[in-house]
């Protein structure tokens, strides 16, 4: 797909700011962390041999709610393209293969719209965006979601979300032209991705980029910390406004007795208490769990374990014959068990008999 500049215009329009923005808002865009490190590995990645193009672009998957008023972005692929000064080139074709095979390995989600690594809103963005929103590629009957991530070196990452709106001076250039509205967004992370955030994050401010992993125990402390210094911030500001010295905002206000209403009134000494209790608990827990480990290793070496008998026979002389019938290597020294024959008795010993002499007359 290849454009010439001056056939597109675009129209940028943030909403405006009112009391109640997220529910104002035709649309609310949540992202998840992994997405926007993909936008950011391909951003750093891109080739720029065979291209002016400063940026780079791609599909943004994920999930809608089933009344279409709020989308999470889930991950993100690249989309190949060449954009200079007079016209911009997209591999259409190669964003159709990668967009079946990413619904087919997760079918439950779908294509939301794209993203930029520029805020800039050129003028080939509007091309971009309808191609998003059409019927037959995009993502119709929903509004297509535009992602600009500014990745530049040494700048903090900024990001911003658009719709947008059908808007021309002709009705021939209505699918060259687009109003872009800008709708909230906000960064959806748990604990784990949170704690992983915070050493990346820690990573940055040292000079080898290199952060150790923390122990349970030194996260739990940072946190703590980090709720103290919070606390002390809202108490220095609440402390201010009520001193005169700064200007209060009815809506922090509003959410600080929402939030305070639901927290428990208790003592510090109380809250230690639950904490130690607590921490007695846990520790107890992990002691059982050990315990029913050990024992049931134990009773399956007991179970697999081999039992070796060292049961004896009550008749000894029967053990004694049989012993002198094993040394007889012909096997035949077995017979001096049989009611006490001479004969058998002499060969299970392993002796020779003599010849006997012939006798005279005949005895």
């Amino acid at each position: 797909m290849a454009v010439e500049k001056e056939h597109f215009v675009h129209l940028a329009r943030p909403l405006a700011p009112t009391m109640g923005f997220a529910s104002s808002a035709p649309l609310t865009v949540n992202i998840q962390p992994q997405a926007v490190f993909s936008v950011i590995d391909h951003a750093v990645r891109r080739d720029t041999r065979d291209t002016q193009s400063t940026r780079v672009i791609g599909a943004l998957v994920g999930t809608r709610s089933e009344d279409g008023s709020e989308v999470e972005v889930r991950s993100t692929f690249a989309i190949p393209h060449t954009e200079n000064e007079d016209q911009v080139e997209v591999d259409v074709e190669y964003q159709k293969n990668m967009l079946a095979l990413t619904l087919k390995a997760s079918p439950r989600e779908t294509l939301l719209g794209w993203y930029t690594t520029s805020h800039e809103l050129n003028s080939f963005s509007a091309l971009i965006q309808n191609f998003f929103a059409s019927p037959e590629t995009g993502t119709f009957p929903h509004p297509a979601v535009h992602m600009t991530l500014s990745t530049e070196p040494g700048a903090p990452l900024e990001t911003k979300t658009y719709i947008s709106a059908p808007v021309a001076v002709s009705a021939d250039r209505a699918a060259e032209s687009c109003l872009f509205i800008e709708v909230p967004h906000k960064l959806l992370f748990s604990d784990a991705e949170r704690s992983a955030l915070g050493t990346v994050g820690a990573a940055a401010d040292l000079e080898s980029r290199a952060a150790p992993v923390a122990t349970d125990i030194e996260t739990l402390t940072a946190s703590l910390e980090n709720v103290s210094g919070l606390l002390e911030r809202v108490s220095a500001f609440v402390g201010e406004v009520l001193d005169e010295e700064r200007h209060g905002s009815h809506a922090l206000g509003q959410y600080l007795m929402n939030a305070l209403s639901l927290a428990p009134k208790v003592s510090s000494t109380q809250v230690e208490a639950d904490f130690n209790n607590h921490v007695q608990d846990v520790l107890m827990v992990s002691y059982l769990a050990n315990t029913i480990r050990t024992q049931i290793d134990l009773a399956q070496k007991l179970a697999t374990s081999q039992l070796i008998g060292f049961d004896k026979p009550a008749d000894g002389d029967k053990k004694d014959g049989e012993d002198g019938g094993r040394q007889d290597g012909r096997g035949r020294g077995g017979r001096g068990g049989r009611g006490g024959r001479g004969r058998g008795g002499g060969r299970g010993g392993g002796q020779q008999r003599e010849p006997r002499e012939p006798r005279e007359n005949g005895e």
